[in-house]
């Protein structure tokens, strides 16, 4: 057993991946709060059905959510460049790496989110926004305080679900070279030492953890809207 797993090589990987964490995490903040803002916008526009425009995004909600996230890092990571060059004649291979998969990240989260937002606001009966016209409110005054308000409470248990879904899909980008998270960290680890195991059991239980933590922290914010819509 010791050729495969020890608790030893366990415990002494446990500080060597852990701070890789902040590498996953940025990937997560990033993504879910410019994803978030992404999806707003498609959100929207997917409502008021602009005609070209809603055309062009069912083309894009429907890539995002029916190809793989890895599929999606592997075209933005080599096709963002050729396209850049092609197009805008500007070099985009000295980024790094992780821009390419804060945007795959991003770009999937919009489409992800963008249907429950619409839905979310299609949810809504029209009489109050009527309402909120009626009293001299603006349109976006309209939505910012009546509109996004319900929103909130309605999508947070889903929110809760696509945070958590991202935080495991990170576990993806270490097959994009140069990036070290903690997924990356237990690989690298495993091919230097011979024992892969064990990085990744340390790995698991990160993942497990932190799940476990975010699933309780929604669970109380949805209760306590609950508890207030009493």
């Amino acid at each position: 057993m010791g050729d495969y797993f020890s608790i030893e090589r366990f415990l002494k990987l446990i500080p060597k991946i852990v701070p890789q964490l902040s590498v996953t995490f940025a990937i997560v903040i990033v993504s879910m709060v410019i994803g978030t803002l992404l999806a707003l916008v498609v959100a929207t526009l997917e409502i008021k059905k602009i005609p070209v425009l809603q055309q062009f995004l069912k083309v894009y909600v429907s890539y995002m959510r029916g190809t793989p996230l890895l599929v999606q890092m592997m075209v933005v990571y080599y096709g963002l460049p050729l396209l850049m060059q092609t197009i805008f004649k500007i070099d985009v291979n000295s980024w790094s790496p992780i821009v390419f998969v804060d945007i795959a990240f991003i770009l999937n989260e919009g489409a992800f989110l963008g249907e429950i937002f619409r839905g979310a606001i299609l949810s809504i009966p029209i009489e109050q926004t009527e309402a909120g016209y009626s009293i001299g409110m603006t349109g976006i005054q309209t939505f910012v305080r009546i509109i996004l308000p319900q929103i909130i409470r309605s999508i947070i248990p889903a929110y809760g679900v696509d945070l958590i879904g991202v935080f495991h899909n990170t576990s993806l980008v270490f097959t994009i070279g140069g990036i070290l998270d903690i997924m990356g960290k237990a690989k690298v680890l495993g091919t230097a030492t011979g024992h892969t195991l064990d990085g990744y059991v340390v790995a698991a239980l990160i993942y497990v953890l932190i799940s476990l933590v975010l699933k309780i922290i929604f669970y109380r914010i949805d209760k306590k809207l609950v508890f207030e819509r009493r």
